[in-house]
């Protein structure tokens, strides 16, 4: 009787095999489904990207829909984000620049010298800091309205009334100042109401000064982020009544 090999040569293994083994995805299919699944990343994206835009966060929905198009160029959804990502940009910058320049600003509250006092100050815009020079806008309910330039030094030159050469939002100007009587580092501009007038519409406000010992120079101030909500008039402290024993 005839004996069958025991082991069947490899060749006859792997060709049952592969007659077993369902055929893989052909190149199409393998593009198809990496085309499909680029799709469902940038329609996800969108969706965030929409979300961002209804809820007017543009400063967050313009870095979303700028890697939209980065990441999916070809795609639908890069298409749409394309129609709008310009004036979201646009917006987001804006929105980041006007929270920058409202961080300029301290708002203090509080007693000084028995009464009470509402201030509102923003620094010079000197990469030093020992340099700066603080532009103070004070309301108290004893001493009323002033500002006033506070420096860390020996303060101002300034004879009797003294006029600073300025420059509000680039147009020359002309602003009248005066020393304090308590000697103070200080510089107070005299006609404070036209100043908060003139600051409320400005960006930018340059005064020319004069320290002592010290060289001329200009003080730069980004005053665009005031916000005068902040900087209320105190209110004065009710004072307490006694009655009269009958």
């Amino acid at each position: 009787m005839r004996e069958w090999p025991r082991v069947l040569p490899v060749a006859l293994l792997i060709a049952a095999l592969a007659a077993c083994t369902p055929p893989g995805p052909t190149p199409e299919q393998q593009a198809a489904a990496a085309a499909a699944a680029v799709e469902a990343q940038a329609s996800k994206a969108l969706d965030l990207y929409r979300t961002l835009l209804a809820e007017e966060s543009w400063e967050l929905a313009a870095p979303i829909g700028q890697e939209i198009v980065d990441k999916y160029p070809a795609s639908a959804a890069a298409k749409e984000v394309a129609a709008t990502l310009a004036d979201a940009r646009a917006k987001g910058e804006a929105i980041t620049a006007r929270r920058r320049l409202q961080q300029l600003w301290i708002y203090q509250s509080g007693e000084e010298s028995g009464g009470q006092q509402n201030v509102a100050s923003i620094y010079s815009s000197d990469a030093l800091a020992a340099s700066r020079v603080r532009l103070v806008l004070r309301r108290h309910t004893d001493w009323g309205q002033s500002v006033y330039l506070f420096g860390s030094g020996k303060g101002f030159e300034c004879r009797g009334n003294c006029s600073l050469d300025a420059r509000i939002d680039g147009k020359p100007a002309r602003i009248k100042a005066y020393l304090p009587a308590t000697g103070e580092p200080a510089l107070f501009i005299r006609d404070d109401k036209a100043f908060l007038a003139t600051l409320e519409q400005a960006r930018r406000i340059e005064l020319d000064v004069v320290e002592k010992g010290k060289s001329p120079r200009t003080l730069v101030y980004e005053v665009g982020g005031f916000d005068a909500s902040r900087w209320p008039p105190p209110e004065k402290p009710a004072r307490a009544t006694t009655k009269k024993k009958g």
